[in-house]
């Protein structure tokens, strides 16, 4: 069997569309039980969402903006882009 690390858009919809359900023997954690959780093994939590070329038109001063930032603006720009996502809740 062939695993990959990467995501797809429709998984990462699935994923977040799951309902989460606490109860006694799975309680909902605070936010410091989270911050002080680590994988069994670091290799487990390496997961990617795939990377797709696409040919986008920006407005000049958007994308001088963003290359006013240095090398990797491309990568911030898809951060932008997946806030504004995350944001949206759809």
């Amino acid at each position: 069997m062939i695993t990959s690390k990467r995501l797809s858009p429709e998984r990462l919809r699935e994923i977040k569309a799951h309902p989460i359900s606490y109860d006694k023997d799975s309680p909902k954690l605070t936010a410091g039980q989270i911050a002080a959780m680590r994988p069994a093994h670091p290799e487990y939590w390496k997961v990617e969402p795939v990377k797709t070329s696409v040919s986008l038109k920006l407005d000049a001063d958007v994308l001088a903006w963003f290359k006013a930032g240095g090398k990797g603006y491309q990568t911030r720009i898809n951060r932008a882009l997946r806030e504004a996502m995350m944001r949206s809740g759809s």
